[in-house]
């Protein structure tokens, strides 16, 4: 059952079920988390059958964002939460650091099927041939385009993956009224998107044991100018990324209803949004390519992982077994497809990193057959998947992805050019690399 409980004017839940692990004793514990919510049906279906499983112990959910300075205080203070649900590229910070629990005896006792899970999502979460967490979502990156803005500009959205044909298709598309912008034609989405404009140009920012960092290579620097330029070419940094941050991305007037934005890269999920929002709008989706033309996917996603310092591992094991388990996944899938049907709005599927479980989901529950827009992207997410790559796990994870952002931010902030950034960058993140070794 999910019961809510009110702690001062912050709202926890407490999960729990019948059945499962107890904590040996009269006095059943309760885990806590940090950096998980249960903001909808695909969190709270998996987060009951994972509290049934840990019964009698509960799970208090609070909702709060991972945040690594609360969590460092936790551990250094021996009070860590039992359950951290994190990015997938920070797994390694941490785990480096002897903060997290090595899931080996997890994975036995609980008998985890690993194989179930995505390769690319485990290697995220393994460090030193040890797996630190189980991987979740499988976060897909392609192109969409808005049909109803494109059509009749002279581009068609297959344009759009043209790096050729981009540049010009970006400026046509773009709409400016008064002193600012009323569309954006393409949104490269940096400093978020830097690897897939990396692997485009041929740089694997990170070595394939995350211990030597290439952001210094020139080929880094063009694509992070080429990017740029496509944002000065509408108008710059500062428009766009006022103009982007006015949209209601996640609600009715999300920009692809309104006419807003005309094209942009975007984590698979969106197709749901609008699925749910929008569900007559009008989109193309076409996976990234590189310089060549061939397909390219970069692909991340969250971890469930277990502080070194929980008192409460048996638990905690058992819930994140059955949180990432496919048959959790596909109950959470059915109970979403259930609500979108009473809705009458359409499916398109949750990616998982159990391959397991995305075969049941895009074989049986996902069906599309009365949206073909929908249907489209969605089988374009899937072929995709055959083409993507992952950052490699490294013990300054964290550290890396701070130092590569800052360096983008400076370029769109005009304070340095991209090789000069780039370069401050490339020290930074190697001087965190060689002292964790």
């Amino acid at each position: 059952m999910v019961r809510k409980l009110l702690a001062g004017t912050t709202a926890v839940l407490l999960l729990a079920g019948c059945g499962g692990v107890g904590s040996g004793n009269d006095d059943p514990a309760t885990l806590t988390t940090m950096g998980f919510g249960l903001g909808d049906e695909i969190a709270t279906t998996r987060a009951d059958l994972a509290g049934k499983a840990i019964a009698p112990a509960t799970v208090k959910v609070g909702g709060s964002a991972f945040d690594a300075q609360q969590f460092l205080a936790s551990v250094a203070s021996h009070t860590p939460p039992d359950l951290v649900y994190l990015d997938r590229q920070l797994l390694g910070t941490y785990a480096a650091r002897g903060t997290l629990e090595p899931l080996t005896g997890c994975i036995a006792k609980q008998r985890i099927d690993v194989s179930q899970y995505r390769p690319a999502a485990l290697e995220e979460v393994t460090l030193d041939g040890k797996v630190y967490g189980l991987p979740e979502f499988y976060d897909n990156r392609v192109l969409l385009v808005n049909d109803a803005v494109v059509a009749g500009s002279g581009f068609t959205p297959q344009d759009l993956a043209d790096r050729t044909k981009l540049a010009a298709a970006a400026r046509k598309l773009t709409v400016r009224t008064g002193g600012g912008l009323s569309r954006i034609g393409f949104d490269p989405k940096i400093p978020e998107f830097l690897p897939l404009w990396a692997r485009a140009n041929g740089v694997q920012m990170l070595s394939d044991d995350g211990r030597t960092a290439h952001l210094d290579d020139p080929r880094l620097a063009d694509a992070l100018a080429y990017a740029k330029s496509l944002i000065d070419a509408q108008g710059g940094w500062s428009a766009v990324k006022a103009f982007r941050d006015s949209f209601d991305f996640f609600g009715e007037k999300n920009p692809f209803k309104q006419g807003q934005l005309a094209a942009t890269l975007m984590d698979d999920w969106y197709l749901n949004v609008l699925a749910n929002h929008s569900p007559d709008v009008r989109v193309t989706a076409a996976p990234f390519t590189d310089t060549a033309g061939a397909p390219i996917d970069w692909v991340t996603g969250s971890a469930w992982v277990i502080p070194a310092g929980s008192t409460h591992k048996e638990q905690a094991c058992a819930w994140i077994k059955t949180m990432t388990d496919a048959p959790t996944w596909i109950a959470a899938a059915k109970a979403r497809a259930e609500k979108r049907k009473a809705g009458g709005k359409a499916f398109t599927g949750v990616y998982t990193g159990n391959r397991v479980a995305d075969q049941e989901i895009f074989g049986s529950i996902v069906q599309l057959k009365d949206r073909p827009a929908f249907d489209a992207a969605v089988r374009t997410v899937l072929k995709a998947q055959e083409s993507a790559f992952t950052m490699p796990a490294s013990p300054a994870g964290s550290e890396f992805k701070t130092a590569w952002q800052n360096a983008v931010n400076r370029v769109l902030s005009g304070e340095q050019q991209p090789a000069e950034a780039l370069r401050q960058a490339q020290q930074e993140a190697q001087r965190a690399l060689d002292a964790a070794r």
